[in-house]
This record gives structure tokens, sequence and C-alpha cells, in this order.
């Protein structure tokens, strides 16, 4: 059994830089495009979204359907594989499979969102079948969903929790014994939630305690990215990779080729 606390997507020098969606403002999310651009700019970990097709596909895409990315009102669990596969973006682009991604870029690591109930079951088995749990993170919204994932893949999987678990390790920071035994090794977090700072010294000192890295989501700026460098958060997660490489660069925190 790998020990949580030294999850081999977890361990690397830190902090770590994740290409959310590959970099969403730099690319066209979600896409081998986007995705080889960031391990192009150095990034060994990227974030991305799947859903499941009506035959049961892994398939790396955001939304529920196919409109904004694609031009197409459909819902993406409506469609097979083979009507997927046939649309494009304005780049001329296609949504590629996880396991697409995953053979594509052998060194790079993958947070994966769940999107939908329907992908629990073909995601646990995709993983489990292409062996690549030292390498990917999974979380979900639905807690059921990353519960599910767990199930399915035992202790060996590295997972996020979502807001139950979150809230009890934010509490935990103000001394409430709420989180006596966590069951995870990484929250994946946005700076604030309904206008409460999650991403607190606080939340950081009670996190680090228990052996939990913070990732936070979703960076854009300058002067947020060097807050959170600055009090010592474990990875950031942005839609602009190259600015991100660009703040860790200087700061002497981007890792030597």
């Amino acid at each position: 059994m790998t020990d949580p606390r030294t999850h081999p997507f977890l361990d690397h020098p830190r902090p770590l830089a994740i290409a959310h969606r590959g970099g969403a403002l730099e690319g066209e999310e979600n896409t081998l495009p986007a995705f080889m651009r960031a391990v192009g700019l150095g990034y060994t970990h990227v974030e991305l979204d799947v859903h499941a097709t009506a035959d049961g596909q892994v398939v790396v895409h955001h939304d529920d359907t196919m409109q904004r990315m694609f031009g197409d009102p459909r819902a993406l669990a409506t469609l097979d594989w083979d009507t997927v596969r046939g649309l494009r973006t304005e780049g001329g682009a296609s949504a590629p499979l996880l396991a697409e991604v995953l053979e594509s870029f052998p060194e790079l690591n993958v947070a994966i969102e769940a999107k939908s109930d329907a992908v629990v079951e073909p995601l646990a088995e995709l993983l489990r079948g292409m062996a690549v749990l030292d390498r990917v993170s999974v979380g979900a919204f639905a807690p059921a969903r990353t519960q599910r994932l767990c199930a399915a893949l035992g202790p060996d999987l590295c997972w996020s929790p979502a807001h139950a678990g979150v809230a009890r390790l934010w509490l935990a920071g103000w001394g409430l014994p709420v989180l006596r035994a966590a069951g995870f090794d990484v929250v994946q977090v946005p700076v604030q939630y309904k206008g409460i700072p999650v991403v607190t010294r606080r939340f950081l000192r009670a996190a680090h305690a228990r052996g939990i890295q913070v990732q936070v989501w979703t960076v854009n700026a300058v002067d947020e990215m060097k807050r959170l460098l600055d009090m010592g958060v474990d990875a950031i997660m942005t839609d602009r990779p190259s600015l991100l490489r660009d703040v860790m660069t200087e700061r002497g925190a981007w890792p030597a080729p």
C-alpha cells in the first residue's frame, strides 16, 4: 500500500504548479493541444474534468452539454463516443478520451474531477486497467462519487474531499475536535467559498499538521499567486500557466528542468 503522506502524485518539489483544464485562458480547455502546451511550459501536473458518453467512454470535458466548447447543445451523456469525437472546437480540437491524455503524456500527473455519477464506474475501471493510480488524484463536488471511487480503487488512490471534509479541516484550524482521522491526503479548495475565506494560515496549519497538502484553485492574478505562495500553499491551479510559471521563476520556485 502506498503511504498517503508520500503518494507519488504529491511527492514532488513544492509549491506545485497545476494547469487548470490545461490552461483555460491560454488555450482551448481540456484538449490535447492545451495539455501539450502546459507540458511544453514545463508543467508536471494538470487538472481536467471527465464525463461518460452514452456508451460508457470517459471523455475529458467540463460542461454537461457540448455547447460552450463545440457549439452543440446536446448533453454529452446522451451522445456516443463516435458522435463526440466528430465534434470540433473553433480551433479544430476534439474532446479527448482520458485514456488518450494518459497515454499521450506518460510522465504527466493528472488531477481528475468526476463531473457525473455515470462516469464513476468507467473511470474506476479505466484507472485500474491502465495502472495509473501513482500519477492521478480524484475529486468531485458530490461526495458520493469520491466515496465510490475510493471503494472501487482502494487505499492507493489519492483523493480530495468535498465540502464536508474541507469544512471539518477548516474547523480543526480553530481547534475544534471534528477531524480525528482525515483519510485524505490532499485538499483541492477555492481561496474562498460564499465570501468566507477558506485558505487561511489556520487552515494551512491544520492541514500540514495532519500531513495533508493544500492545493488552491483557480488563481489567475499575480498578486493572489504571490500572496498564496507567501502563505505556504502546496500548489496553485491556474488558467494562466505561463503567468504562474513567470511568477514562480521570479521567486526561484520553478523547478529546474
